[in-house]
């Protein structure tokens, strides 16, 4: 857990949290709050995934990811929706946005929010040196996680900074959800535990997911 500043005296904190967000859930806000709450963050990005070269499977489309990322992470404080990644070009990197967002912000210390199983694999992103180089990677330490020791890189460790941020048990994952839902349907009220409401009633809304 983050509990002091990490870095010299009061520089602002910016933090960036990227995913498909394919659909948001609840975890995925929970991990949001933790991360604003436990790091100190001035600011949040929430980055939706443009296009995304890690994934074997087609992401649903921009405008749908994008609408429910914003009901999901609507009102939260210190969080603000980035769309960067979804108006680029060609594959999302990460570095690349967290370039930008440090040219917009000079003199920031950044933090990368990501999950133990992205930890686990950091090394095969591109130019991931330069990630750790950038900023302080803040890893969600989830109770029900599969994490194990073997995943973490021991080297990353002992020259990098590299933070925990600790969720509640939430047993609760966008491809569970999606599965649910193609296997024959689920309705907002069966999709409250899993997603925000708001979120549920979209995907109801635009029968997402029905051919998943």
């Amino acid at each position: 857990m983050a509990g002091k500043r990490i870095g010299e005296g009061l520089k602002k904190r910016v933090g960036v949290f990227g995913g498909a967000f394919d659909p948001p859930h609840n975890a995925h806000v929970a991990l949001a709050l933790a991360a604003v709450a436990q790091l100190q963050l001035d600011v949040l990005h929430i980055v939706p995934t443009g296009q995304a070269w890690h994934k074997a499977r087609a992401l649903s489309t921009p405008a749908h990811r994008l609408a429910m990322a914003r009901l999901a992470f609507a009102g939260l404080e210190r969080v603000v929706l980035d769309e960067r990644e979804l108006k680029r070009a060609g594959p999302s990197f990460t570095m690349d946005t967290l370039e930008a967002v440090q040219a917009e912000n000079p003199g920031a210390q950044l933090y990368l929010i990501i999950g133990a199983d992205q930890f686990a694999v950091l090394k095969s992103w591109r130019r991931w040196q330069d990630i750790l180089e950038i900023a302080i990677i803040c890893v969600a330490d989830r109770a029900d996680s599969a994490r194990t020791d073997a995943g973490f890189d021991p080297e990353i460790q002992a020259r990098h900074a590299v933070l925990t941020l600790q969720l509640p048990l939430m047993p609760v994952s966008a491809t569970e959800i999606r599965r649910q839902i193609g296997s024959g349907g689920a309705s907002p009220q069966e999709l409250a535990h899993l997603v925000p409401e708001p979120v549920a009633r979209y995907i109801e809304r635009h029968g997402l997911y029905i051919s998943s």
